[in-house]
C-alpha cells in the first residue's frame, strides 16, 4: 500500500468536508495518485465484496443488507452516502482505512451505478453480486435498456461466489447463463403481487410479456399490507413489520434477505435477521422524514417512471402539502422526457403546492396536462422550500425530488432542523 496516497487522500477528504464539498473528490484524487488503492484495501476481507446494482432501489437495499449482516455480528464496510461511482467508494474507503490503507471489516457491501460497477469489477472481482432490476432510466447516459442489461451481465460474469438475481425481471433472470465462476440464487414474488411490482415490459404494456417465472427462489415476498409483509424463506412463511416507507422497499427487503442469507449460509440466525430487518430506517432521501415546525416532512427520491409511479402509489396525498423538485444534472440524467410516462392523477384532488428545480417549468407543464393544480413555480430550490414551508403551517409535507434536487433540499433543511449527516 502507498501510505503517501492514503495520507494525501485523507487530507483532501478532511479539507473537502470542512468546506462542505462533495463526497467523491477525495476518491478522485486517490484514484489518480494510486489506481490500485481500492483493490488492495478490499483484498483482505474474509467474506469478500458484494456489489449491489440495478436501476431502482440500490441505496435502500444496500442499507438493508448492511444492517442484516451487522445484526449477525459482521463488521461491514459500505459507501453510505449513496455516491455510487468508483470514486465514491474510494472516498468512503479513505474515511475507514488506517494510514497504511488497512480496512478493519469482514465484508464490503457496495452500491454501484451500473456503468461504474463494470469499471469496479475490472479492478476488484466481487464474491457476491445482487442485481435488482432493469428499467428505463437515464437513457441519455446508458442508451437503450438492453445496454443496461449488458452492463449487469458483465458484473454477473465477474462474480466469483454467488450472483443473486430478481427472478421476476426477465432481463435480470436471463443473466444466469452469463455467470461463469459463481452460483446463482433468486429472490421473487408470489404471483398475486406481480401487478404491484411490474417489470419494464409490463409497465409499458408491451406484448409478449414472459409468463411468471417458476425458478426456485430462496426468498419470496408472499403478502404486503401497509408496512407489513410476509416472506417465504426456506419453505416457511415469516411475517415482518417494516419501518421503511413505500411499497417498493418491501420487495427490496426480499432481495436483501436473499443476499444476507447467501453470505451467512447455515450460520444465519433467522430470528435475528428479521429483527434487524424490522429496525431498518429509510436511507437518506428515500422516504426519510424530518420534523419542520412540529410536522413531518418526507423526502421521496424519484428518478424514472417506475420509481415515481410507485412513490405516488405508496404515499396518500390527502392532508399533505406536496412539492416536486426536478433537476437535470448529470447524476439525475439530462433527459427528463420520462416525466410524461408517469400518471399524476392521484395528485389531482389536492394539487401541488410548489414545483422547483432546474426543470420546474417542465414539471408544471406536465402536471397541467393531468389537470393537477400547481400553486407556485420557483426554479431556485432555497426560495421554493422557504415558500413551501411558509404556505403550509401545521400540515405534514412531502417532497418528491430527483437526486441532486434531494441533496439541495437536505442542505437547506439542515439550516432549520436536524438532518442526518451522511459521510
Amino acid at each position: 500500500m502507498n501510505p503517501l496516497s492514503v495520507l494525501v487522500g485523507k487530507a483532501v477528504r478532511r479539507a473537502s468536508r470542512l468546506r462542505g464539498g462533495g463526497s467523491a473528490l477525495p476518491g478522485l484524487v486517490v484514484e489518480r495518485l494510486d489506481p490500485g488503492f481500492m483493490g488492495r484495501a478490499l483484498s483482505t476481507l474474509e467474506h469478500g465484496v458484494m456489489v449491489v446494482s440495478g436501476t431502482n432501489g440500490k441505496t435502500t437495499t444496500t442499507k438493508m443488507v448492511v444492517e442484516l449482516l451487522e445484526g449477525q455480528g459482521l463488521k461491514v464496510f459500505t459507501n453510505r452516502t449513496g455516491s455510487n461511482f468508483t470514486r465514491g467508494v474510494a472516498a468512503a474507503l479513505l474515511g475507514e482505512v488506517d494510514w497504511r490503507g488497512r480496512l478493519n471489516a469482514d465484508i464490503a457491501v457496495l452500491e454501484l451505478d451500473e456503468a461504474h460497477a463494470v469499471h469496479f469489477v475490472n479492478l476488484v472481482r466481487p464474491k457476491y453480486s445482487l442485481l435488482l432490476n432493469v428499467l428505463r432510466d437515464q437513457l441519455d447516459r446508458f442508451g437503450e435498456i438492453d445496454a443496461t442489461t449488458r452492463l449487469l451481465g458483465k458484473i454477473a460474469a465477474a462474480t466469483t461466489g454467488t450472483v443473486i438475481l430478481n427472478r421476476e425481471d426477465p432481463r435480470v433472470a436471463g443473466l444466469a447463463p452469463t455467470v461463469r465462476d459463481a452460483g446463482v440464487v433468486y429472490f421473487g414474488l408470489d404471483p398475486s403481487l406481480r401487478s404491484t411490482f411490474p417489470n419494464d415490459d409490463e409497465l409499458r404494456g408491451a406484448t409478449g410479456v414472459p409468463a411468471p417465472s417458476d425458478l426456485p427462489a430462496d426468498v419470496v415476498l408472499e403478502q404486503v399490507e401497509g408496512n407489513g409483509a410476509v416472506f417465504g424463506v426456506g419453505g416457511t412463511s415469516v411475517p415482518a413489520d417494516l419501518r421503511l416507507r413505500g411499497v417498493y422497499n418491501i420487495f427490496n427487503a426480499a432481495a436483501a434477505l436473499a443476499a444476507a442469507r447467501t453470505v451467512l449460509g447455515g450460520a444465519a440466525d433467522q430470528d435475528a435477521l428479521f429483527a434487524s430487518l424490522s429496525a431498518v430506517e429509510p436511507a437518506f432521501g428515500r422516504g426519510e422524514s424530518v420534523t419542520v415546525d412540529g410536522q413531518p416532512l418526507e423526502l421521496v427520491l424519484v428518478k424514472n417512471p417506475s420509481g415515481f409511479r410507485l412513490g405516488l402509489k405508496s404515499f396518500d396525498p390527502a392532508g399533505t402539502a406536496t412539492m416536486i423538485a426536478i433537476n437535470d444534472n448529470y447524476a439525475d440524467g439530462r433527459d427528463m422526457s420520462w416525466l410524461w410516462d408517469v400518471d399524476f392523477d392521484s395528485l389531482r384532488a389536492a394539487g401541488v403546492d410548489h414545483v422547483t428545480g432546474v426543470r420546474a417549468y417542465d414539471m408544471a407543464l406536465r402536471l397541467k396536462y393531468d389537470d393537477v393544480e400547481v400553486r407556485g413555480i420557483e426554479p431556485e430550490i432555497p426560495a421554493a422550500l422557504k415558500a413551501f414551508i411558509a404556505a403550509s403551517p401545521g400540515q405534514p409535507k412531502r417532497i418528491f425530488c430527483t437526486y441532486t434536487a434531494m441533496l439541495a433540499v437536505r442542505r437547506e433543511l439542515a439550516k432549520i432542523t436536524t438532518v442526518e449527516v451522511v459521510s
